[in-house]
């Protein structure tokens, strides 16, 4: 639907029903824009409607995983050909003020060690000024963005939303939020772009499998760049991107060896120990804290044989 003309191009909106469960370079799409229109995609839900504020942990086992992780769209872009880029101005979220955060058994970096459903319900700000509350004494503040973004891919048929694609897909990148230009390797005409899994926040690496799941809707602008012929995705963010967290600091674990993957493990391992130890948080709980706002890094891939995985705890959390 088009709502509106506007300096430089036009305003429209995807609504809720124009969601998918996969991406498909031979669905139509929801609606055709031109270079330097704007979109806003609405109600998006990370859970298609499964979970609501007044859900319990026993809603977990019950999730019908293919229903999850629906993308709004797809948006067709007048002029997009394989090889251009399509760039991704995200201008604004609007949040719906509740979310939720779980761990999903067999889902997750840990899931061989948290094997009990958990559910934690967020109320919060919708204005996103003041940060949400966390159990006893954690306070995380928010930077909205949307895990799943990207444009169909070139292969055919239907694809599952939940891994990402070498033309995006479900990234989960925190930094992907309000001000932030994506660029996205055009891989069939039109583009196709589809958005969704949209967070209130989120650690990097996401290592419980969940963020703060939050429904909401998002605008963002469109624009072409010719024969720019990318590999993958890029971005560019036009201030810093970790200032709402880094003000007091941060308690870092690392995990070291041979194998990255176990080394990320050990350093999350460490991390649920440090806060389960210091702020008398079961380790259910502190897993799913560190997948909302604890950062890994790889912070050593050259010294063979071993690598380094470090996880960031912002101190501000707990101030």
């Amino acid at each position: 639907m088009t709502d509106r003309p506007l300096s430089g191009g036009l305003a429209h909106t995807v609504h809720a029903h124009h969601q998918q469960l996969s991406w498909d370079n031979s669905r139509a799409p929801a609606i055709t824009i031109a270079p330097g229109d704007i979109v806003q995609f609405r109600d998006i839900d990370a859970a298609n409607g499964q979970l609501s504020p007044k859900s319990t942990a026993a809603d977990i086992p019950k999730l019908d995983f293919s229903r999850i992780n629906p993308i709004s769209g797809p948006v067709y872009v007048d002029g997009a050909v394989p090889g251009d880029a399509l760039k991704v101005t995200l201008l604004g979220f609007e949040p719906s003020g509740w979310a939720w955060t779980a761990i999903v058994p067999g889902f997750g970096l840990l899931a061989e060690e948290f094997t009990e459903a958990a559910l934690h319900l967020w109320s919060y700000d919708r204005s996103l000024a003041k940060p949400a509350l966390y159990g006893p004494g954690a306070r995380v503040p928010l930077k909205p963005f949307c895990g799943t973004i990207g444009v169909a891919p070139a292969a055919p048929g239907a694809h599952s939303t939940i891994p990402p694609h070498n033309a995006g897909g479900n990234m989960d990148i925190r930094d992907l939020t309000e001000g932030v230009d994506l660029y996205l390797p055009v891989q069939v005409a039109g583009a196709l772009f589809s958005i969704g899994d949209s967070h209130a926040a989120q650690g990097d690496g996401e290592v419980c499998g969940t963020a703060i799941e939050s429904p909401m809707s998002v605008s963002a602008k469109f624009d072409l760049i010719k024969g720019a012929n990318l590999r993958f995705p890029r971005f560019v963010t036009h201030g810093p991107v970790s200032r709402h967290l880094d003000g007091k600091g941060y308690e870092v674990t690392t995990g070291i060896g041979p194998d990255l993957m176990e080394a990320a493990k050990n350093a999350v391992r460490g991390m649920i120990d440090l806060i389960s130890r210091q702020h008398h948080m079961n380790p259910e709980h502190a897993y799913m804290l560190c997948s909302v706002c604890a950062d890994l890094r790889i912070s050593e891939i050259v010294d063979l044989p071993n690598w380094v995985v470090s996880c960031y705890l912002p101190r501000v959390i707990f101030d």
